[in-house]
């Protein structure tokens, strides 16, 4: 792979060379890297190319110029600048990895967004993956994969350069995990559709341009009166709270959205009305998928600091990590995170070639929120009062991780998602 060098315009450049190079592949392979990839997937692995490596680097100059010297004060802050972060990955590419060229993405497979993804798990702290992870994996896929042209010029091409900072509204305060019990609802009127109720834990809530709203539109069956529609967040009629005081991801504004009389035409529906829940249980996929896949370096980060910690510090006249205790588990802690590596490149394998993922990455999204919890733990007990400490990273991981088994559906849904798939529930 080329040299890269921390300036927007090496970086930029760096990066065009990777989609020039796939696509230049695409044309004298109809099947493209998908081909390329068809013995890795029958292994259950991705083939990483020097395209993905160089994409790899791109990202970590990028996090480690424009994004790791501003965390601490950013979780400070409650907050971080969103439109000012977007428009420089914009600027770069980052934010339509896998979006269709037509609408200013990328147009690589979802390889690229993976490695994109995994390379955010370098940033220090979890707030801000989080957010971009809103942009690109959960507020955008069923716009770009349903929406209308005239819709995605509107809003999915400026949410990929980065002048739109995008939103999902799923959750509420009575139907979290169980997306079916929504009570938000948009009547037509004419050829409007008029929003009445409210959104809950919306991450990017406070700066964002639009929402990907579900709302219950026409019919009574909950999984068929649904329906995703845009909505920009300035309109008449919505009102948003102040943001909210969490326990970690302290650096992504999360707020409470309010819809009382909010008119927007029907041609900021995506796709078709009713199908809303079906195309959310989709976008539900990718989103799953970038919560497991985002959180490997993290891991890995968190291994390694510990393990420099722990040799360097003594206790009872030998180092930490000569215990058995502590060597042993931290090699349990690291065979972990490969499995679930592997099960997360797995998964991502067969998303790629158009498979249904609902196991797999339920599967993974289940294990990282429970490795999460287990492994920084683990290493925060080994940093003893250090680790108690807001300077050390495993503590941050150790709040920001947290959400791992709530967020994107709660364990209990995933497993509940599970026994369904593998037909281990009840017969009634």
């Amino acid at each position: 792979f080329f040299p890269l060098h921390p300036t927007a315009a090496m970086l930029r450049q760096a990066f065009s060379g990777v989609v020039r190079r796939y696509r230049a592949a695409q044309h004298v392979l109809p099947a493209g890297i998908a081909r390329a990839q068809s013995s890795a997937a029958a292994a259950g692995g991705l083939q990483l190319t020097a395209d993905h490596e160089a994409l790899r680097q791109t990202v970590a100059k990028f996090i480690a110029s424009e994004i790791n010297p501003h965390v601490d004060e950013w979780e400070r802050d409650g907050i971080f600048p969103a439109h000012t972060v977007f428009k420089k990955m914009g600027d770069l590419g980052l934010l339509g990895i896998n979006k269709p060229a037509k609408f200013g993405g990328q147009g690589l497979d979802y390889s690229y967004s993976m490695v994109f993804a995994e390379e955010l798990g370098g940033i220090r702290c979890g707030g801000v993956p989080m957010a971009i992870g809103v942009q690109t994996d959960m507020a955008t896929p069923a716009l770009a994969r349903f929406g209308s042209d005239q819709l995605r010029e509107t809003f999915l091409t400026p949410s990929i350069h980065g002048d739109f900072v995008a939103c999902l509204g799923v959750s509420e305060t009575g139907a979290g995990s169980d997306v079916s019990s929504i009570k938000t609802t948009a009547k037509k009127r004419g050829d409007d559709y008029v929003i009445n109720g409210g959104k809950m834990w919306t991450t990017n809530g406070t700066q964002a341009d639009w929402m990907c709203l579900l709302a219950n539109t026409e019919g009574k069956h909950p999984h068929q009166n649904k329906t995703l529609i845009c909505v920009p967040m300035k309109t008449k009629g919505i009102k948003v709270s102040p943001r909210f005081d969490k326990m970690g991801m302290r650096s992504s504004d999360t707020c409470q959205v309010f819809f009382d009389d909010v008119v927007v035409p029907q041609s900021y529906r995506i796709g078709e009305e009713g199908k809303g829940f079906m195309y959310q249980m989709l976008q539900f996929q990718e989103e799953r998928l970038f919560a497991a896949v985002s959180v490997l370096k993290s891991f890995d980060l968190v291994l390694e600091e510990t393990i420099a910690y722990t040799r360097n510090r003594s206790i009872f006249g030998k180092s930490v990590l000569d215990n058995q205790v502590v060597h042993f588990r931290l090699a349990e802690l690291k065979t972990e995170v490969e499995l679930l590596r592997s099960l997360t490149y797995r998964a991502a394998t067969d998303f790629i070639n158009k498979k249904d993922v609902t196991t797999l990455a339920s599967m993974a999204k289940l294990k990282a929120g429970r490795l999460a919890r287990e492994l920084t733990d683990s290493c925060l007990q080994f940093y003893g009062g250090m680790g108690f400490m807001n300077e050390t990273l495993v503590s941050r991981c150790y709040r920001d991780q947290r959400l791992l088994s709530i967020g994107a559906g709660a364990d209990e849904v995933m497993l509940a998602i599970l026994c369904k798939q593998l037909q281990l529930l009840p017969k009634p």
